[in-house]
């Protein structure tokens, strides 16, 4: 791949928690500072499981993408890809089809500064990353077809990113714009974080993470399933993420069978 020069990023905001660099603390990972840290102990306190959560969020996205590429997708875009922790997508996708093309795009700056290093691809296809943001679907399209043929499917992963846009920022159109611009069968693969299950504990979460000036909308099956409207939902549907396909993956250390706060599904456009 060849990707932006990190000393051309924007600044790292050290100041305040970032989604991006708290998943890489949750995963264990080293690339986040002590407000990311000390927000994730936060988050602790009100529910344990959060570190379980990440990586079973994470375990989603690789049996999503084995699917994918075992049903003939040849391209990927991530957006909201965060640091990288292996196996990355492409690692996933390339190593059933050597031939596939990945796009990764973040926001972070920190993001930035480790993918070269880390995102590495097979000589057959492309790797490559984009420094944008989702709310600029324009900036990501035009980045992402220097890479990829926009005239032949692509799977577009939106994993662990929504809930951090709000319904003013226009989340559910901003999805649409994206998969408006990508042909009759792309997919539509989407996690997503609710408070279905643990509304007083996600409400606490919600208004500490305002606090530090961090967005979480929290949005119910019915909003998450709206993502997909005009789609076909790949077989089981909307479910929570350890329960989709986990014939595809290895079980996540420390998930048991109970209920993880979250929603996910792969869908087709016709």
């Amino acid at each position: 791949m060849t990707g932006q020069n990190p000393t051309s990023a924007a600044q790292i905001d050290t100041t305040r928690p970032h989604p991006a660099r708290m998943y890489d603390w949750y995963l264990g990972g080293k690339d986040n500072y002590p407000v990311d840290e000390e927000m994730g102990r936060q988050m602790l306190t009100l529910d344990p499981r959060v570190p379980v959560m990440a990586r079973v969020n994470r375990a989603f996205m690789h049996r999503a993408t084995r699917w994918l590429a075992q049903n003939g997708v040849r391209q990927f875009l991530d957006v909201g890809t965060g640091i990288p922790t292996e196996p990355n997508l492409h690692q996933v996708a390339q190593g059933i089809a050597p031939d596939a093309r990945v796009v990764y795009c973040d926001n972070d700056p920190i993001v930035l500064a480790h993918a070269a290093a880390l995102l590495r691809g097979t000589d057959e296809g492309a790797t490559e990353y984009l420094q944008a943001d989702v709310r600029d679907p324009d900036a990501v399209l035009e980045g992402a077809k220097k890479v990829l043929d926009l005239t032949r499917p692509v799977a577009l992963s939106l994993v662990a990113l929504l809930h951090f846009v709000s319904d003013e920022d226009g989340a559910h159109d901003l999805v649409r714009r994206l998969l408006a611009a990508l042909p009759s069968g792309s997919y539509l693969v989407v996690t997503h974080a609710t408070a279905d299950f643990t509304p007083e504990e996600s409400k606490a979460a919600t208004d500490k993470l305002r606090a530090a000036g961090v967005t979480l909308a929290l949005r119910s099956r019915e909003e998450f399933t709206r993502f997909f409207d005009g789609l076909d939902l790949v077989e089981p549907g909307i479910e929570v993420p350890h329960r989709w396909h986990p014939e595809l993956g290895e079980p996540v250390p420390g998930q048991d069978d109970g209920v993880i706060p979250g929603y996910g599904a792969v869908a087709r456009k016709p």
